[in-house]
């Protein structure tokens, strides 16, 4: 059975019962979210090193990073170290979406290292064994595709980034809406070639029944992906991005009915003032499916520091409801990223997830923050150093010039907590 057709029957699943006492929330909670679709637990049988998380309404909001090779840079150990780098900074999940060297031993080496949650984009390998075998995307054959999700499944796979809902209907709104970008989901473009090539129906839509037996026989999470996300504010929210959201939202009720778990991939690059908006349709259009966004990215301007754009995005999304940030490194646009790089998405987005859970109300959130403010008044630098999110980097920062004393060397003796605590405490210095 499927963890949803478990929390049906009311049975507690070791997934389960790790969730709830991961996210401090009863069991309960846990379950009736898997049973309405509000909550998600990616957890593939086959991966059995797994300790899984749980993404949805009221639990903590999660952070992804994408692994993976490219044909011009194919290093397995280099992807080994950003996984590992990716757990030690408090990523949630990963996803694998190599589309260089040996595609299926990498994605098993990453899936036998990874105790978090493991993602991938089966139509990247699709394509490019197409390539090799027929000598174009074009010519891979609907069965290929679903060969590779199969071989996905069993390799232990837990979520599937799939393109359902790029349709004929979809890009014939692309065309007549006009964009800058154009379509920048490499998944959406491998398959809107195939569809405009062989004029033919998206295979992962028209035989939609046949994937969810798959996500059925194997208990992977399907995640629908935005193949016409916006790649620049000026394409932001326009009608071929809202043509998808409503066929996703469709296929979203198909998989709950089939007892399949869901959840909703977004944008992508939104102006500030639209992130609230996309977040919205989504809940409304999609029955409040979790949210996946990569970013947003709130400006197309911050090549090089695009980690930042995406983190002022995913904390505005996340206090909105989104449930689970991609994260985006400061390589993003221009190359791919390496460890350093990494550990830089990585940290701004788990600082835009937690800024939006203080929002949110989510438990333990508010807490730590307030553990912080109290360990600065009382001048505890073992606390505060503890409580950060890179605590390496907070103790070289705070030694950096062997300060003297309990006060850092922003103010040293004319600390405002300091000089406040001897007004209000003892009064006024006498020399004063």
């Amino acid at each position: 059975m499927t963890q949803v057709e478990l929390a049906k029957q009311g049975i507690i699943s070791p997934q389960i019962k790790h969730v709830a006492e991961k996210e401090g929330v009863e069991i309960d909670f846990v379950l009736e979210g898997l049973v309405s679709g509000t909550i998600v637990i990616p957890a593939n049988p086959n991966h059995v090193n797994l300790a899984p998380c749980g993404i949805g309404k009221g639990l903590r909001t999660k952070v992804n990073v994408n692994l993976g090779t490219s044909p011009d840079f194919c290093d397995l150990d280099m992807e080994l170290k950003k996984l590992q780098a990716a757990i030690e900074f408090g990523s949630d999940t990963v996803m694998d979406l190599s589309t260089g060297g040996d595609i299926s031993a990498i994605r098993q080496a990453i899936i036998n290292a990874s105790t978090l949650t493991v993602g991938t984009v089966p139509i990247y390998q699709a394509g490019i064994e197409a390539i090799d075998k027929h000598g174009a995307i074009v010519n891979m054959t609907a069965d290929e595709i679903f060969d590779v999700i199969e071989q996905h499944a069993k390799n232990g796979v837990d979520f599937m980034t799939l393109h359902c809902g790029v349709t004929q209907a979809t890009i014939a709104r692309l065309k007549s809406q006009g964009r800058i970008t154009g379509m920048v989901s490499r998944g959406g473009a491998f398959l809107t070639g195939w569809m405009l090539h062989n004029e033919k129906e998206n295979p992962l839509y028209q035989y939609y029944d046949r994937l969810l037996e798959l996500a059925h026989e194997y208990d992977f999470a399907l995640s629908l992906g935005d193949g016409l996300r916006p790649g620049c504010l000026a394409d932001a929210t326009d009608r071929a991005q809202l043509e998808e959201l409503i066929t996703i939202g469709e296929l979203v009720k198909r998989a709950r009915e089939a007892n399949v778990q869901v959840f909703v991939e977004g944008p992508g690059h939104l102006p500030l003032d639209q992130v609230t908006s996309n977040v919205q349709l989504e809940k409304s259009l999609c029955h409040d499916a979790p949210f996946y966004v990569l970013g947003p990215l709130v400006t197309d301007i911050g090549a090089g520091y695009d980690h930042i754009v995406g983190a002022i995005g995913g904390a505005i999304a996340a206090a909105a409801g989104t449930d689970f940030l991609c994260y985006v490194t400061p390589t993003e646009h221009l190359g791919l990223p390496e460890v350093e790089d990494v550990k830089e998405g990585v940290i701004a987005s788990r600082i835009a997830a937690h800024a939006g859970d203080i929002v949110k109300g989510i438990k333990g959130a508010k807490e730590l923050d307030e553990q912080m403010s109290r360990a600065r008044k009382s001048f505890d630098w073992e606390t505060q150093i503890k409580l950060s999110l890179d605590p390496k980097r907070s103790e070289q920062i705070h030694e950096r010039f062997a300060p003297n004393g309990k006060t850092c060397t922003m103010c040293g003796k004319y600390c405002a907590m300091a000089l406040i605590e001897k007004y209000l405490n003892h009064g006024p210095p006498a020399n004063e």
